[in-house]
């Protein structure tokens, strides 16, 4: 089993927490470095890993994703003054871990998250998808868990249909026609939730409803009878949204199974780290008690 955790959502949750302002020496704010090792420590010394990696995303602006539609993700507003740093910190804080840390400046941590979760699949190993991200449903398959930490939510495959409302494998699809108004992704107008839900119950893709459109207006949903005229309008739409919700799981990544293999920690790189950012006893004895579990 491998734990993939997208860093991003835990960096923010601690940035606008309520935690005590801190800072480094260098009078740098620290307190989502401080919340994210929390929350990362927390992890390790409860799941005890044999394979662990963390992904981050670089920026918004990057993604090839932006190339094809470049109003991707343009509605978001640009990360708040010294987040930046905190993010490279919490990189350095994986690296002292001994957690393999991974970020592109043309992919997003899905994708990376997609991508490592293809490898380890190849070798016969289970992921455990460490999110609050409901995109990244679409990547579980027999075997593997979508697991919302912060609130203690834990989905296997087969819990993934009620949890959202649509199996993992079409769950791009379900997206493409819902759209994403966090990422600026539109959809097809008209299409919500529970009327993509159950177009995906009777379609595979969205290839098979366009080739269907004649069975929408007989199904029993409200406002069938429209609904192929409307989908058909919003085609181009769909099938572009298709491409911004798919997580892209080949990207170039030259890792193995080993390399994800987390490893020993180093004790006097943390107590650096710790001593830079002002960080008091909870965290060391933390890390004392993660040096003692073996690597398997």
């Amino acid at each position: 089993m491998i734990y993939l955790v997208d860093a991003s959502v835990y960096i923010f949750r601690a940035y606008y927490s309520e935690l005590p302002a801190m800072t480094d020496r260098d009078g740098n704010a620290a307190h989502a470095v401080f919340g994210f090792a929390r929350f990362l420590s927390d992890l390790m010394e409860k799941v005890r890993p044999t394979h662990i990696a963390v992904a981050f995303d670089q920026r918004l602006s990057s993604s090839f994703r932006n190339r094809i539609y470049p109003a991707y993700k343009a509605n978001r507003e640009p990360p708040p003054p010294g987040l930046e740093l905190q993010f490279q910190r919490c990189r350095e804080f994986c690296q002292h871990l001994g957690v393999a840390a991974f970020i592109s400046p043309e992919y997003e941590a899905d994708d990376i998250i997609g991508t490592l979760v293809a490898i380890m699949r190849r070798a016969g190993v289970s992921s455990v998808v460490i999110t609050r991200d409901k995109d990244l449903a679409q990547l579980i398959r027999d075997g593997d868990h979508y697991w919302d930490y912060g609130h203690r939510e834990r989905f296997g495959y087969d819990e993934i249909e009620k949890r959202f409302g649509v199996i993992p494998e079409r769950f791009a699809d379900y997206l493409a026609l819902t759209g994403d108004s966090v990422d600026n992704i539109r959809g097809v107008p008209g299409v919500g939730p529970k009327t993509a839900a159950a177009l995906m119950k009777e379609f595979a893709c969205l290839e098979d409803l366009y080739a269907g459109l004649e069975r929408v207006a007989r199904l029993k949903l409200r406002g069938a009878p429209a609904l192929p005229e409307r989908l058909l309008l919003h085609r181009e739409a769909a099938f572009l949204a298709r491409r911004l919700t798919m997580i892209a799981c080949d990207m170039p990544l030259e890792v193995d199974a080993g390399a994800l293999r987390r490893r020993e920690l180093n004790s006097s790189a943390l107590t650096n780290f710790y001593d830079h950012h002002g960080f008091g006893p909870l965290l060391r004895r933390q890390s004392e008690r993660l040096a003692q579990i073996p690597l398997g």
